[in-house]
């Protein structure tokens, strides 16, 4: 026990700033459909594929400006949000007006913010490290538990420490750490489970990861470049006539001239907030290559496609958003005191280890 305990405070005082850093920028995260407020965000989001497809068209119409991507308008968000190369984007409303545009991810807080929560602002190298700092939140309240077992006579539930002395830390971190130990248990597996996959292994089985892999690869097809005169409007009706109870969620061109143009909606039976269900376009032709039912890939990866979700409150409503908001000030608490009263006390600087 006295192994697990120093093991404890020292994987807490190296990722407990970045666990508060993370807690922090998701709790902020969870409301961000709140939070933008710009004309027509809170219109209702139109359902009628003619009506869409048009849309599509006026978007797509300038070979020039056209944008790599459309993330189209959902049930809590009114705007369709264009990606164009370097960071640059822009909202429309949903016939094509241009409502706001961007030439970095500096200029909306939401991007940055996501950013930062996924990548640190460092690209692959800072995504391993949210992932490392999810693997130390899954040990952190497991070994937690068995920790505060030894004294779960003296529990008092506080949100604050008495004092900021390390004694009246240690006693606040433990008794908050019990409470909030299953969602923070949840939200970092899932968050570690997204970052690396082999982990879901964990609760899906051995064969999770590449199933998944497997499902998340694109048909092959010969290299093109999308035609210049693309038919955007049969696309959307084929869509919809394969998957009619299915919203549209995003349109992507081909990458790297893979000869594919994506598209990607949501069944009523999905979680995930932009669905699986994956339709492929050839890009010379908009003959359709594949079309993926999200609804009837393999459970391993139905049930992978359930992490994203839970992580981030995309199901529950306003009632779960805001237990994850509690779970998220909950690791800032945790983490940022955990930190100080490891490295810092009675004005010395250097970890405790006895």
């Amino acid at each position: 026990m006295k192994t697990l305990d120093l093991l404890h405070r020292w994987i807490g005082g190296i990722f407990g700033l970045v666990l508060a850093l993370l807690g922090l920028s998701g709790a902020i995260l969870v409301h961000e459909d709140v939070w933008i407020m710009l004309p027509h965000a809170g219109d209702a989001r139109v359902a009628d594929s003619a009506q869409i497809a048009a849309t599509v068209e006026r978007i797509m119409a300038d070979p020039a400006a056209r944008p790599r991507s459309i993330s189209f308008a959902s049930d809590d968000f009114g705007l369709h949000r264009l990606s164009f190369k370097d960071d640059a984007g822009a909202y429309v409303d949903q016939a094509g007006n241009l409502v706001t545009r961007w030439s970095s991810q500096w200029e909306r807080p939401e991007l940055w913010l996501f950013d930062f929560h996924h990548h640190l602002f460092a690209g692959d190298t800072g995504e391993i490290v949210v992932g490392l700092a999810g693997l130390a939140g899954v040990f952190f309240a497991v070994s937690g538990v068995f920790l505060w077992w030894r004294t779960r006579k003296t529990f008092e539930f506080r949100l604050w420490p008495r004092r900021i002395s390390r004694p009246a830390i240690v006693r606040q971190h433990r008794d908050l750490g019990i409470v909030v130990a299953p969602l923070v248990l949840l939200v970092t597996f899932t968050g570690a489970a997204m970052v690396f996959r082999p982990v879901s292994a964990l609760v899906l089985g051995p064969s999770a990861p590449a199933a998944i892999a497997k499902a998340g690869k694109a048909p092959k097809v010969e290299k093109t470049e999308l035609a210049e005169r693309y038919d955007w409007q049969a696309v959307i009706a084929t869509a919809h006539a394969r998957f009619p109870d299915a919203q549209l969620r995003t349109l992507s061109l081909p990458r790297q001239n893979n000869g594919l143009v994506t598209l990607r909606m949501k069944q009523p039976g999905e979680w995930l907030p932009n669905g699986r269900t994956m339709l492929y376009f050839a890009a010379d032709s908009g003959r359709l290559v594949e079309a993926r039912d999200a609804l009837a890939l393999p459970a391993p990866v139905r049930g992978y496609y359930t992490f994203y979700p839970l992580h981030a409150a995309k199901v529950g409503g306003l009632v779960y958003r805001l237990v994850m908001t509690a779970v998220g000030l909950a690791l800032v608490l945790l983490g940022s005191l955990a930190v100080w009263s490891f490295w810092f006390r009675r004005g010395t600087v250097g970890p405790r280890i006895s």
